[in-house]
């Protein structure tokens, strides 16, 4: 009986052996490195007002197939350790430190990487820790090959500076408008002609916030038919930033275009659907197109909320 047991015993430290030697082998020949996304001039602002964007990259730098497992929610499979100057840990976000103390299912997916093979993903540095003035910082991204639940197994990437300035007084001025806009703008329980008429004037006078105001984004996006696949098949952090980075297009690329004159045609609405027809006039120097659009409404918590629409061209005077 005790063989028997001894067998049993050996085989387990047997399988851990073998467990902790692929463990040892994965970190040893994963290399992960950090490289400025996009950079620019940093304050210590919000996260959405002034972005830390960090490219990751895990590369296999051996000759085998490496696996690991990569949640979802990127900020369970990875961390940024910052200090100041002096050595001094920086504080991590707050909103971080509640998300992975709430109790969840964390869902990943494995990964594997063959010889030569990458991958990359970009984080925003400030979701992770606080910066808290202008100073320089050191940063670098630690990586956990089994999800951030397994400490003990971690990877290193190289160490970044991080070279914040202070807030110019402009900036400061409109964090304090931003603020007291956000203060004041919410949603009201206005019709549907309401929402789009309110819509229309913001964009014609460049009001974002008030834009975007009663506009379901994330539904705006997937009305799209390749978005919509693109979307779907992201995790849920590149979720988030395709939701920015379609937020941007709305400003850069007229997806909504500002027209000069608008005509409320048509309002149609149940309990909980609408339509309203626009006829909207744009001027083109020589002539004015003339284009009807449809907008797609829905009621959420006895608010419309803008959700997809239609155009077309009419024709021109």
């Amino acid at each position: 009986m005790k063989r028997f047991q001894w067998c049993i015993i050996a085989v387990f430290l047997l399988f851990a052996q073998s467990v902790f030697c692929q463990t040892a082998n994965a970190s040893q020949n994963l290399l992960v490195s950090a490289n400025y996304y996009d950079k620019t001039i940093y304050y210590p602002s919000e996260a959405d007002d002034n972005p830390v964007f960090v490219r990751i990259t895990l590369a296999n730098t051996g000759t085998e197939t490496i696996r690991f497992k990569m949640a979802d929610d990127h900020a369970f499979s990875m961390d940024f350790v910052a200090i100041t100057a002096k050595n001094a840990a920086l504080n991590q976000n707050e909103a971080l430190i509640q998300k992975r103390s709430t109790s969840q299912t964390v869902y990943f997916r494995e990964l594997a990487l063959e010889p030569g093979e990458e991958y990359s993903f970009v984080e925003n540095l400030k979701e992770y820790v606080n910066i808290p003035d202008s100073s320089v910082y050191y940063f670098n991204v630690r990586f956990y090959p089994e999800l951030l639940k397994s400490k003990l197994t971690y990877i290193d990437s190289n160490r970044l500076s991080l070279d914040v300035r202070p807030l110019p007084n402009a900036i400061i001025a409109q964090t304090q408008q931003k603020t007291t806009q956000s203060a004041v703008l919410k949603p009201e329980a206005i019709s549907p002609d309401k929402v789009i008429e309110r819509t229309i004037i913001a964009r014609q006078k460049s009001l974002w916030e008030e834009f975007f105001l009663y506009m379901d984004l994330e539904q705006m996006l997937q009305s799209d038919e390749i978005r919509d696949r693109k979307y779907r098949a992201a995790s849920a952090a590149d979720r988030a930033t395709q939701l920015l980075e379609f937020k941007e297009l709305f400003k850069t690329n007229d997806l909504i275009a500002s027209p000069d004159e608008f005509e409320i045609m048509k309002t149609e609405y149940s309990q909980t659907d609408g339509t309203v027809t626009v006829i909207e006039r744009f001027n083109e120097e020589t002539y004015v197109q003339i284009r009807e659009y449809v907008y797609y409404l829905r009621l959420r918590d006895g608010i419309w909320q803008l959700y997809k629409y239609d155009v077309n061209n009419v024709g021109t005077e």
